[in-house]
């Protein structure tokens, strides 16, 4: 695999922003596992644009009774 195929990973500040999400939103997801995947890198998060846009669709609902229940 080639640097140029490696995808510019976001920290959590920049992962936040692109979700419109708070980033002690995304600390606490990490947490309980309700997030979207994420790498450590050493003391370092990154989040994979791939993976958020991935996340953002498994919480796609059509309907407010779907709550937890994956479409």
């Amino acid at each position: 695999m080639s640097s140029s195929a490696i995808p510019k990973l976001l920290n959590v500040n920049e992962a936040a922003e692109r979700l419109g999400l708070s980033v002690s939103y995304l600390n606490k997801a990490r947490l309980t596992g309700g997030g979207p995947s994420f790498v450590k890198l050493g003391a370092r998060v990154a989040y994979d644009p791939a993976d958020l846009v991935a996340w953002l669709d498994g919480q796609k609902r059509h309907s407010t009774s779907e709550y937890g229940a994956v479409s």
